[in-house]
């Protein structure tokens, strides 16, 4: 039984991906966190120390969590539209 996909709702779609997104940063983030945290200063050519703003891997869950929502919902606004077009992505389903 053939099916098409004519409508992906931009907003339901985003939230969930943005949630996702921002979850699995998590297993880098964490990680790297307690990498560079442990890690000494490092200095600059005049000596000088120089620090990794660890504040910025905390926001990156949060940073992943807003791109994905929005890349999302622009990439299900494109599908929507183009579907008026070529139709949806087909796939087939059987029953079992």
């Amino acid at each position: 039984m053939s099916k098409q996909i004519k409508h992906l709702s931009p907003h339901q779609n985003g939230k969930v991906f943005a949630i996702l997104m921002a979850v699995t940063s998590l297993i880098f983030i964490v990680p790297m966190f307690g990498v560079m945290s442990l890690a000494g200063p490092q200095v600059d050519q005049h000596g000088n120390p120089v620090e990794f703003p660890l504040f910025l891997l905390l926001l990156m869950p949060f940073i992943y969590l807003v791109f994905g929502y929005i890349s999302t919902v622009i990439g299900c606004a494109i599908y929507n539209f183009i579907t008026r077009y070529t139709g949806g992505i087909e796939f087939e389903m059987e029953d079992k």
